[in-house]
């Protein structure tokens, strides 16, 4: 038998504890590989969401929550701000309403709501929504297009009915920008959610686009210097919140790695002493036919890698298994997993690591045995 063919089945001899220890270092590498796709997917999302549309600054109402908090008349205003070309005023408005859930026993309905965007025609594309499935909303009427993911999730499609705020809204398309944040929206004349509202000339927020090349934060500064009631945030401020968000799940992944390699480590040394002191009169013999030392060592630390370079494969099919399973049942069809090298290469390192780590005191300990002890044993 050739080296190498020893190294791949010697790990097998005992299968049972083989098996054991592939699944105990595959479920850590799951985890790692599933929360890499998720918080790759979501950094990729962010950077969409953030790319969407052409507006870079969000202006709200420092003072004021909900409703009519910002005068129209300073949608036109604050174009007069230097390097600021172009600017839109957005109301929103909420509908709380209750679904049956007769299957239930003791919950007898959930509240779900309904958010609607108004906006103007002529200003949807500062929202990103330029291409759209079916038509785009005429001005004044009870018209509205919704987001594909919104779509999904609430199971519409162009002719069907919004019935919010006491009005119905025909849905007349239906539009995909990539972004979470559009995509789950319902966006309606501005004109026509003003009077449904009574919100008279209101707005909850005006989003801004500045001119090429500008310093976007710059531009907010001297809005805020301005109008002492209006605050404002960029669009690398909120990517940066949404970061911070991601930081945490990355550190909660490099926590699981953590401990990943602990207990894998522990698992394998487990496996590899006990499969040395049952090959000990093995190795002895391998020994007194010539075999040095240096030749034991690579043997057990190469049946080591082994192990875990195979619980590296079987946990990274589990781990996408398990982020694309999850996806589904949280019902986000349209969130989309990122599937990027660094994530798997972390998770090959660390089986590669914790077979070194786990391997190490079992080679060692093997190419010590002294031939004639080994030989006696029994």
């Amino acid at each position: 038998m050739r080296f190498i063919s020893l190294i791949i089945k010697n790990p097998f001899r005992n299968k049972t504890r083989s098996f054991l220890s592939i699944v105990g270092i595959a479920i850590g590498i799951a985890t790692i590989v599933a929360l890499g796709l998720i918080t790759t997917g979501m950094e990729q999302s962010v950077q969409t969401t953030m790319n969407e549309g052409a507006a870079e600054i969000t202006v709200t109402n420092i003072t004021s929550i909900g409703a009519g908090t910002i005068d129209s008349s300073l949608v036109d205003e604050l174009k007069n701000i230097t390097n600021v070309s172009r600017t839109a005023g957005i109301l929103s408005a909420t509908d709380q309403n209750f679904v049956d859930m007769a299957s239930s026993n003791d919950m007898s309905s959930m509240e779900s709501s309904t958010r609607l965007y108004g906006i103007n025609r002529a200003d949807l594309d500062l929202e990103g929504i330029k291409d759209i499935n079916g038509s785009f909303f005429e001005e004044g009427t009870k018209q509205a297009i919704i987001g594909k993911q919104y779509a999904q999730m609430n199971n519409m499609s162009i002719g069907d009915n919004i019935s919010a705020l006491g009005e119905e809204f025909e849905i007349v398309g239906v539009f995909e920008t990539g972004g979470v944040l559009a995509d789950s929206g319902v966006y309606v004349s501005l004109e026509t959610l003003d009077e449904v509202t009574g919100a008279e000339g209101k707005v909850n927020q005006v989003i801004v686009k500045t001119d090429e090349g500008v310093n976007d934060t710059v531009v907010a500064d001297a809005i805020e210097d301005k109008y002492e009631n209006l605050t404002t945030i960029t669009s690398e401020e909120m990517s940066q919140m949404l970061d911070n968000v991601i930081g945490i799940l990355d550190a909660v992944s490099v926590a699981v790695s953590a401990l990943a390699i602990i207990v894998g480590a522990i698992g394998i040394v487990n496996t590899m002493v006990m499969s040395v002191y049952e090959r000990t009169k093995e190795i002895g013999v391998l020994k007194s036919v010539g075999w040095k030392s240096r030749k034991i060592l690579k043997m057990i630390i190469g049946e080591t890698l082994v192990l875990t370079i195979l619980s590296g494969i079987v946990g990274s099919a589990f781990g996408i298994l398990i982020a694309e399973v999850g996806v589904r049942l949280m019902g986000d069809t349209d969130f989309a997993l990122g599937y990027s090298p660094s994530t798997f290469i972390m998770a090959f390192g660390i089986t590669i690591v914790v077979g070194l780590i786990g391997g190490i005191y079992p080679a060692y300990k093997a190419s010590k045995l002294a031939p004639t002890e080994a030989l006696r044993y029994e």
